[in-house]
């Protein structure tokens, strides 16, 4: 039933926009920073491995298998974009918000914060260790990189010629 007149926001509302009125500047990014960033960071270092999956896996099988990919990142960000705001009023900003919704306030955290974790420090170690054997490469890479990110693409192969 819709009612011609409008109710009065509710206290949650006005506390989650008075904690961001509080901590700084307003909120106004618009949909494509989110789902630029969101791509970004599902992808992130899983580029690197595309050359030698495409070369393990071959033309089809490695394209069907990057078609998958590429679905099941599109269908997570979906489904993070409709918990956002799946109480109407209510914003789930953090997944920790989202998790004391889902299994209560006290057994919420108990439930998130370890897989968040879990994620963190397993990212880190899948990053750092098939690298213990090549760091100074990785190092030499990253600055050659930085550097012809910085003086631009016209002179970036007299850069690369002088490092290598």
């Amino acid at each position: 039933m819709v009612s011609a007149t409008s109710s009065p926001p509710s206290k949650v509302e006005v506390e989650s926009e008075q904690k961001w009125v509080d901590n700084g500047k307003s909120r106004n990014a618009k949909w494509w920073y989110s789902t630029f960033h969101t791509v970004t960071a599902m992808i992130g270092a899983g580029v690197l491995s595309l050359p030698y999956a495409m070369a393990y896996l071959g033309w089809i099988p490695g394209t069907l298998m990057l078609l998958l990919s590429w679905s099941l990142t599109l269908n997570t960000m979906w489904q993070m974009i409709q918990l956002h705001e799946c109480v109407p009023g209510t914003r789930f900003d953090r997944y920790v918000d989202l998790g004391k919704h889902a299994f209560g306030p006290k057994l919420g955290p108990w439930i998130v914060l370890p897989q968040q974790l879990i994620v963190q420090i397993g990212c880190n170690i899948v990053y750092m260790l098939p690298n213990f054997n090549s760091v100074a490469s990785v190092s030499l890479a990253a600055a050659v990189m930085s550097l012809r990110i910085q003086f631009g693409g016209e002179n970036s192969h007299v850069i690369t010629k002088l490092l290598w």
